[in-house]
């Protein structure tokens, strides 16, 4: 999937970005608590950057 499809995503519902891109793991769980407690703007936060970070 493009990141800029992801991104997209991200800003509506950032757990299913981070899902769409990690699968289920560390990152979605991290980014659903996130996404919980800060309304949404600190699982986008999070989100946004786990799907720009660059991984060898």
């Amino acid at each position: 999937m493009s990141n800029l499809l992801l991104i997209i995503v991200c800003v509506f519902v950032s757990p299913l970005a981070v899902y769409l891109k990690r699968g289920i793991g560390n990152d979605f769980w991290i980014n659903l608590i996130l996404y919980i407690v800060g309304a949404g703007c600190l699982g986008a936060i999070h989100g946004l950057w786990v799907i720009l970070r660059n991984e060898a």
